[in-house]
């Protein structure tokens, strides 16, 4: 595949190890990223880019700025967490076409957050999807899938991880036989689709009026970024761990601090109690919850205490 021309366009770390391995089996004649944000900061993709010195293109409308990825005339168009739909001008110029690589089992969590989603849903299994792209959000024919277990210990960071890496070995198995023929796409069935929307501020609030097992999902599937939150004496406590517990309280209100641990801060909830294992408070570093009691003056103070 040395020869095949190839024009990707992703963003973020998740991306990086599929456009290095394109990098290594192909002809990457152009990459595409969203403009630089955060103080100029640049992308993990457009920062691979520029160290194998290939051309690196940021429209910040797609839709408007396409003619210069036009005149790169690629046999087929990779995307990974781009960012932008991809207009039809562009799906329609490569021979190959445009494929794109999705973290989820579509038609399930389609959007930007599938990995959080999946993991706050609380879901036993996630994946990847390659997939032909058309003018809408991850609503094109499905070429291949490929399953990921999610364990009750994974957070968002380490299924990142793996799916990234199956992201990157799905796409270079099924590439021949795109280029080939040999694939039978098949078209999404639109009553099961569901969407991962972007995770927003509202999202990280810990509501402790639901179950221990919900808030914990809320807790591992928003680590290590954003990281989920809660109000303590009007200061937002980050909680990055937890556990949970059968411990069950009667007389107690839900969010109220109703056990000290060793290395915990038990919390009471809807149908038990969860307990903080790592936290940060505002202004502070984060930190075990050991760290965090032994660094009180009288820590026993927190016991009915109401975390909002």
């Amino acid at each position: 595949m040395k020869e095949l021309k190839v024009v990707f366009m992703g963003t973020p770390d998740f991306s990086v190890p599929i456009l290095s391995a394109l990098i290594e089996r192909c002809n990457v004649v152009g990459v595409v990223c969203q403009p630089d944000r955060n103080g100029n900061k640049i992308s993990p993709v457009k920062e691979l880019a520029l160290k194998h010195q290939l051309p690196v293109f940021q429209p910040e409308d797609i839709k408007v700025e396409y003619q210069d990825i036009l005149n790169l005339k690629a046999d087929i168009i990779i995307t990974c967490a781009y960012g932008q739909i991809i207009p039809k001008v562009l799906l329609e110029a490569p021979r190959y076409g445009c494929v794109n690589v999705h973290a989820s089992l579509l038609p399930k969590l389609r959007g930007g957050a599938p990995i959080h989603r999946a993991i706050m849903n609380g879901d036993s299994k996630t994946g990847i999807t390659i997939m032909y792209m058309v003018e809408r959000m991850d609503a094109g024919p499905i070429i291949r899938q490929k399953e990921e277990e999610i364990l009750l210990t994974d957070n968002v960071g380490n299924l990142h991880e793996r799916l990234s890496l199956l992201g990157r070995d799905l796409l270079l198995d099924t590439l021949p036989d795109i280029i080939s023929g040999n694939i039978k796409p098949i078209k999404q069935n639109e009553g099961e689709v569901t969407y991962a929307w972007a995770i927003k501020r509202e999202d990280e609030h810990l509501d402790f009026s639901k179950s221990k097992r919900q808030l914990y999902n809320t807790i591992r599937g928003l680590n290590p970024w954003p990281g989920a939150y809660c109000m303590l004496e009007a200061k937002v406590l980050k909680v990055w761990n937890a556990t949970m517990s059968d411990e069950v309280y009667t007389n107690n209100f839900n969010g109220e601090i109703v056990k000290l641990y060793e290395d915990g801060i038990g919390i009471k909830v809807d149908n038990g109690e969860i307990i903080f294992t790592e936290v940060q408070l505002e202004g502070r570093k984060r930190m075990s919850a050991k760290d965090f009691l032994n660094g009180l003056k009288d820590k026993e103070l927190l016991i009915g205490k109401i975390c909002e």
